[in-house]
């Protein structure tokens, strides 16, 4: 059997337990048979991938690929992948450029098959490049199987540092905040935002994010965000409130139950 992330405790008090223990039950998960094998393979084979074709029809490397950026439910959706690989990411009208997810555009840029007459893949560091974030992220799903605010929280951690280094603009980082789904969820629960927010126009989303980091935050930048006590604050008040959230749920789910028991 494969190891399982220890998670003794729900909410901060258990995002606070597994921060501490992060590096020790990373390694041991990492060591897994079939994690290991993946990796391997990956980094044996992917040197010789130069086309995005080549790629979709290796369903063994397309996993480790599709996984490094959270996109494995995609594995079955080979034409759109290809497609997606195939992107030329400084063409706005391209189809990574189009969708809402940004991690679609992260993955094609990773590999640049559509940018480049030799593709990323034919450098020395671009395996482990791929490995480390698909290993990365297979512990992240392990930790959602028991957990699903902790890989959200997990997750928030590694992309706020990969967003605050990026060369791009203060607006252009809030954007992609509000193109990555999970990040997102991270910042609207944090923010107290309601479900009908996502509805508002993209501006206007914007105009409120940027509101409630001044409130919460004293800024409105995501490049305080590279600071590690900023994204504690963050995940710990997005923890705070999920639990709230769930806990006023269930409360009012029983309460309907028992009141439809008592009108029986």
């Amino acid at each position: 059997m494969s190891f399982q992330p220890v998670l003794p405790f729900t909410g901060y008090p258990g995002w606070t337990f597994l921060s501490r223990t992060l590096d020790q039950q990373q390694e041991t998960f990492e060591q897994g048979a079939q994690i290991t094998r993946q990796v391997q393979n990956f980094e044996q084979k992917i040197g010789a991938v130069q086309t995005a074709e080549q790629l979709v029809n290796d369903r063994q490397l397309l996993e480790v690929a599709l996984g490094a950026f959270g996109l494995e439910e995609d594995i079955n959706s080979k034409a759109f992948v290809q497609q997606i690989l195939e992107s030329d990411t400084l063409d706005t009208a391209s189809l990574a450029n189009r969708l809402a997810d940004k991690r679609y555009l992260e993955f094609a840029q990773a590999f640049g098959f559509g940018d480049f007459d030799v593709p990323r893949t034919q450098l020395s560091d671009f395996p482990t490049e791929i490995t480390t974030a698909f290993q990365n992220n297979r512990f992240e799903i392990a930790v959602g199987d028991q957990n699903a605010d902790m890989r959200l929280a997990l997750g928030a951690e590694r992309d706020l540092q990969v967003l605050s280094d990026r060369s791009i603009s203060d607006t252009a980082k809030w954007y992609t905040v509000m193109g990555n789904a999970p990040l997102r969820q991270v910042f609207d629960t944090a923010f107290g935002m309601p479900a009908s927010f996502a509805a508002l126009d993209l501006d206007r989303q914007l105009e409120v994010y940027r509101d409630r980091a001044i409130r919460d935050f004293g800024t409105d930048s995501i490049e305080q965000f590279n600071q590690p006590e900023m994204r504690e604050k963050l995940i710990r008040n997005f923890l705070i409130r999920s639990e709230a959230q769930n806990f006023n749920a269930q409360t009012s789910a029983s309460q309907t139950a028992l009141t439809l028991l008592q009108s029986g």
